[in-house]
């Protein structure tokens, strides 16, 4: 009995469970129908917008009693993901609270905190598009004028804060004025003596702003054909275009229009005063930036008219265009496809905006949002998808571009040499080279002719020698780089008399019949060491050096696999003649001797030098910057490698300083687990305070070596400008010469490209290096980028 009973009980229990799990999974499937509901409404539907929204907004309603919360956060997500439907959700968040007053002002918390939240934590993007729906919600009457008003005025007075630098105020002052495009028509109609003043404020602080930084942020340094204008300057020229307007502005969709009598009826919320947060030395603001301007309304041949530069729609197309790309730049393809299917693309010359747009973003300086081969990869898509369109504006653009690099950045040359390189061998290297061929009788140091051989040097990378010969014309002769081999001394005409010749070949075949290291090392031993008659105490050994490295890299010049193999296999020996910084930088000489013919092979195999630890950064900064390195100066796979020197210091900086912070997190762990009894003789291996210590010297000596790496960049760089400056003073000559042009702006790229590190040390700089006592042609780049975050 009692087990017949036992058994129906579990039963019971079994039931229960699977009504639970049940529910459970109902749930879920309720809660992703509502996502799903929440994040397509705007998209392509047979219905209309609004009778979708109307549909949609009863369904929420009914569903508020389950899942209030859940829908909520919904929409708070799709405030900052999918901004570019921004009028559609501020309609359905005006509807859902003409139906339930709670529920609305519920939202507008929610969204609230989720603006405190994105101001203390410094997500200034999101925290822009929150302030932008806020400002659209008035339009739908869910919030009240004059409380958005009070939050603009609260935003505005930063500019009054002392001791704060000027990109904190100017953030807080682009918030602002980035969504009066959707709001300022309502708020001139019902508060339009507070709204002027808040005007008056705005048009106050950009006359009094100083604009050191600009030029360091130029695309391009003349003016002509267009306009370089730093960001907030333009954006209030179109600000002011719109007032003179009547704020009335043709390109923002506003389907709260057709429930305008449902939603005037209804209730307003009154936002809770918002303060923003104080200022601190930790926070990082948005950088200032110049917009970038191509075309105008004369380069577009034929079809809907180009906004002028100062219209306010020029500025909503390009930020509506900028969405789309952050929205999908993970997928190539669905982002083109976004692009080509851009709301008003009938009434706006398109391709010619898409283009712009994307290669403001490639030229933003410091640098681009996103990987570069993003935007090669994108532009061949788009070129896939309207191939009767797509390529004749590109080709325009291209041309454009060139026309105009003699006052074109460094940076931007650069990047610009990788895109085009890049195109050319997704469409089978066809250009119309002819139109160019003047460059060819041009000085080689000029911005055109240097374009045009680095693009066939980096096409070359993607293709091979003979192919850069058969698609250039022969007129093209002196820019068609030359054909990479390797240079191998000790088996050239004359080499016989040479010091270490002999060994040379010697070690040739020691190598082939796979000696040990050690075997190799015997054979070194006796070279004379040429500096003995200089120092008695040498602390390199420059002829092993040059013997070993050049058969080595001899040896293995068939592939960089072959010549990765030989580093590997002979590493200890490097790391042994290469001890002192002299001696890696006679390594690094010699390694130029064999390979000075393929760049390429000399980028890899110093990132191979550096990643093993047989050269050190300072060495190849040195190297880079000593008097045999001249001739290649200007050249930009020079620039590559010096880039990436620090790029791995810095990581390797990094990874020591995320070490240090697990260990230190591991051992207060396990104290925690000591002090509540809880330690386990299985828990993983825990370090100790003395591990810690080394952990943290280690750390030290890295941060002093990227310092130093600094140092040695910036003065080398002072030393060879002050000297050109100097010789050109004596001789009374122009110093602004294409060499210097080069250089000063290559100043300037390291500056910019690694900011973030650069601030760091900027109190050492000054106190050491860009003192008053230097040329002002070099101070002014120093100056230029303080100025970027003061």
């Amino acid at each position: 009995m009692s087990r017949r009973r036992r058994d129906s009980s579990d039963e019971e229990d079994v039931g229960h469970s699977a009504r639970k799990r049940r529910r459970g999974s109902e749930n879920i499937d309720i809660e992703e129908r509502l996502e799903s509901l929440i994040t397509r409404v705007g998209e392509k539907s047979t219905s209309s917008l609004e009778s979708n929204l109307e549909g949609l907004a009863s369904v929420l309603e009914a569903d508020l009693a389950n899942y209030k919360t859940k829908i909520m956060r919904i929409l708070c997500s799709c405030v900052v993901k999918l901004p570019e439907k921004m009028a559609v959700y501020t309609t359905l968040v005006g509807l859902l609270n003409a139906k339930n007053y709670n529920c609305g002002g519920e939202f507008v918390e929610m969204l609230i905190r989720n603006l405190k939240e994105s101001l203390k934590t410094g997500e200034y993007d999101n925290a822009k598009l929150i302030v932008r729906f806020l400002a659209d919600c008035v339009n739908c009457h869910v919030i009240v004028a004059g409380s958005l008003l009070s939050m603009f005025d609260n935003f505005i007075e930063v500019t009054l804060e002392d001791n704060i630098p000027q990109v904190r105020s100017d953030w807080y002052v682009y918030a602002v004025m980035s969504a009066l495009p959707w709001v300022a028509k309502e708020l001139h109609e019902k508060k339009e003596a507070e709204f002027n003043k808040l005007l008056s404020t705005i048009d106050n602080y950009i006359s009094k702003r100083q604009k050191i930084h600009v030029p360091a942020l130029r695309v391009w340094t003349s003016d002509f054909p267009h306009p370089q204008e730093e960001y907030l300057d333009c954006l209030w020229a179109q600000i002011k275009n719109l007032r003179a307007n009547k704020w009335s502005e043709k390109q923002i969709v506003r389907p709260y229009l057709a429930f305008d009598g449902v939603l005037c009826e209804a209730l307003q919320h009154t936002l809770p005063q918002i303060i923003p947060p104080s200022h601190n030395e930790e926070t990082t603001y948005p950088l200032p930036r110049v917009v970038f301007r191509m075309f105008d309304y004369t380069d577009v041949p034929e079809g809907p008219v180009l906004p002028g530069s100062h219209s306010i729609e020029r500025y909503l197309i390009e930020e509506q265009i900028d969405r789309i790309l952050r929205t999908n730049f993970a997928e190539r393809k669905d982002c083109a496809a976004a692009l080509l299917s851009f709301p008003s693309k009938n009434k706006i010359p398109l391709n010619y905006m898409i283009v712009e747009v994307m290669f403001s973003q490639l030229f933003l300086l410091p640098v681009p949002p996103y990987l570069e081969i993003f935007y090669g990869s994108l532009l061949i898509e788009l070129c896939k998808l309207q191939p009767g369109s797509m390529p004749q504006v590109l080709a325009q653009a291209t041309e454009m571009l060139y026309e105009r690099i003699d006052t074109m950045n460094v940076t931007c040359i650069e990047r610009f040499s990788n895109w085009f390189a890049y195109h050319l061998s997704n469409f089978q290297f066809r250009w119309s080279w002819d139109d160019w061929s003047t460059c060819c009788q041009m000085d080689p140091e000029l911005p055109k002719p240097k374009f045009v051989k680095e693009v066939l040097l980096k096409a070359m990378r993607l293709s091979y020698h003979q192919r850069m010969v058969e698609t250039v014309p022969e007129s093209f002769e002196a820019l068609i780089p030359e054909k990479p081999h390797s240079e191998f001394k000790y088996e050239k005409e004359g080499a016989g008399s040479m010091p270490g010749t002999m060994v040379a070949h010697q070690l040739i075949s020691a190598i082939k019949s796979k000696c040990t290291p050690e075997e190799a090392m015997v054979l070194l031993k006796d070279l004379p060491n040429p500096l003995s008659e200089e120092e008695s105490d040498p602390t390199y050994h420059p002829l092993r050096i040059d013997v070993f490295v050049s058969v080595l890299l001899h040896l293995g010049n068939k592939s960089f696999s072959h010549s990765f193999a030989a580093i590997a296999k002979f590493h200890h020996i490097l790391k042994l003649l290469a001890d002192t910084e002299e001696g890696q930088i006679w390594l690094l000489r010699t390694m130029f001797e064999v390979w000075s013919s393929h760049q390429q092979m000399m980028v890899v195999l110093v990132d191979k030098l550096l990643k093993t630890q047989i050269v050190e950064p300072s060495a190849v900064a040195n190297w880079l910057f000593s008097s045999e390195m001249q001739p290649e100066f200007t050249k930009f796979y020079v620039w590559e490698i010096m880039h990436a020197t620090i790029r791995k210091m810095s990581k390797q900086v990094d990874k020591l300083q995320q070490d240090v912070e697990d260990a230190k997190d591991k051992l207060d762990a396990a104290k925690r687990k000591q002090a509540d009894g809880l330690m386990d003789d299985e828990d993983e291996e825990i370090p100790t305070d003395d591990i810690i210590e080394r952990m943290e010297e280690r750390l030290e000596a890295a941060q002093n070596q990227q310092k130093r790496l600094f140092l040695i960049i910036f003065q080398r760089f002072i030393m060879i400008l002050t000297d050109h400056l100097a010789k050109c003073e004596g001789n009374s000559i122009d110093y602004n010469t294409p060499w210097y042009k080069w250089v000063i702006e290559r100043l300037q790229q390291i500056f910019l490209l690694h900011h973030e590190l650069v601030f760091r040390y900027i109190s050492t700089l000054e106190s050491l290096l860009f003192t008053s006592d230097i040329d002002f042609h070099i101070l002014e780049i120093f100056q230029q980028f303080c100025a970027l975050r003061s």
